[in-house]
């Protein structure tokens, strides 16, 4: 009989929403090491009973520090806002519990450090959810690289573009705030391009960066105001200023030798979850976008001359990373299986079968080269991440 791990699921918004359904479905589609039972969910919403009811947790608590001081609970799952996480992963830390934490990790380098140092020191295993790794077609690329099939790598292109806050009336809610968000699209995408062009490519040496706020000031957020969604407001509105980028741009220098470019926006109209990259090497090319998410792109530079042209593989067959746990060839898996899979891995990483990545350790490398470009773009130079200590 396996053992049974009990989760404490911190945050029931959207994040706390995609973990759950990922908790709930990850015994019955792999044989992980462990039992994943969904013990309580914590917030502050009036409907987290509701929301208890709705996802099978056992219990409901307001009060996340008395959680994780409980003996009976064995990983928390940190779904909160940014500013949150630094706190509530070192308190987890520091009561031996594993830790699942949502990107982005922190608000700067020096807390993700903290949050990093303290995990390593419980000896819990950790998990930084950028959860794009896990998506098959992505998984399959780094594969690809590994066995040479791309060359020597020579250019990595990323560009992750959204447009949910295009709209002047869309409410000023946490993520376009400083003191909650650290930054905006910088952080909130630009952590994910960050951290694939590191799975795929390697360590950023330099960086250069641009940064922009097209929208100084926004309503304030009436009732039920959330991430993607403007939520309701009565009366006269009344206006916050926005002091987090809408946009920014990298240029990156790998230490590898490689060159890089990452494009990050909430205003680029059209493009809904836009998390593209492409891979330029000496023997072929690699192109994924997860809009498309099922589908990779590959040029074979060996192949002859009359046959080379970029072909889609359609990452669905069990051969390819995580699809054997899921459906037929052909039958395409979604957004959500993404979570499920990464939940897989952290359960057979606490079962010592495998190691994690990425973990708080890469998100402290992660947001030194982001501090990097927030200070490139303040300093209107080019900086070495080894300036961000």
């Amino acid at each position: 009989m396996k053992k049974t791990l009990n989760v404490a699921m911190i945050g029931g918004g959207f994040m706390g929403r995609a973990h759950s359904n990922a908790w709930k479905k990850v015994n019955t589609f792999f044989d992980a090491p462990y039992l994943a039972n969904l013990k309580v969910i914590v917030g502050s919403s009036t409907r987290l009973e509701d929301f208890a009811e709705k996802w099978g947790y056992e219990e409901v608590s307001y009060d996340w520090r008395e959680v994780m001081h409980r003996p009976d609970i064995d990983i928390v799952s940190i779904g909160t806002p940014t500013y949150m996480h630094r706190e509530m992963a070192i308190e987890a830390a520091k009561n031996g519990k594993h830790i699942v934490c949502e990107k982005p990790c922190a608000l700067s380098y020096r807390e993700c450090r903290e949050m990093a140092d303290a995990a390593n020191g419980s000896g819990v295993v950790h998990y930084l959810n950028h959860n794009y790794r896990r998506v098959p077609a992505v998984a399959y690329a780094k594969q690809l690289i590994d066995e040479g099939r791309i060359g020597q790598i020579y250019h990595w292109r990323g560009a992750y573009l959204q447009d949910w806050i295009m709209d002047p009336d869309f409410p000023l809610t946490w993520h376009l705030r400083s003191d909650r968000a650290g930054a905006g699209v910088l952080f909130d995408l630009g952590s994910h391009a960050v951290d694939l062009a590191r799975f795929l490519i390697g360590e950023p040496k330099s960086v250069t960066s641009i940064q922009k706020t097209f929208i100084e000031e926004r309503p304030l957020p009436g009732a039920n105001a959330a991430t993607f969604s403007k939520g309701s407001s009565e009366g006269p509105k009344q206006m916050g200023k926005v002091d987090v980028d809408d946009a920014a741009f990298m240029l990156l220098e790998f230490e590898n030798g490689a060159l890089g470019s990452v494009e990050t926006s909430r205003f680029a109209c059209g493009r809904k979850n836009f998390n593209d990259f492409e891979v330029y090497g000496s023997k072929g090319a690699i192109k994924f976008n997860f809009e498309r998410m099922n589908e990779l792109q590959f040029f074979d530079f060996t192949d002859p001359l009359a046959e080379q042209g970029y072909k889609t593989i359609l990452c669905t067959e069990g051969v390819h990373p995580y699809v054997s746990a899921w459906w037929p060839c052909g039958h395409l898996i979604g957004y959500e299986h993404t979570f499920v899979n990464a939940f897989y891995d952290f359960l057979l990483a606490i079962g010592g079968k495998k190691g994690i990545k990425p973990d708080l350790n890469d998100g402290a490398a992660i947001f030194r080269v982001l501090d990097a470009a927030r200070k490139s773009s303040k300093e209107g130079r080019r900086v070495e991440i080894s300036e961000i200590q």
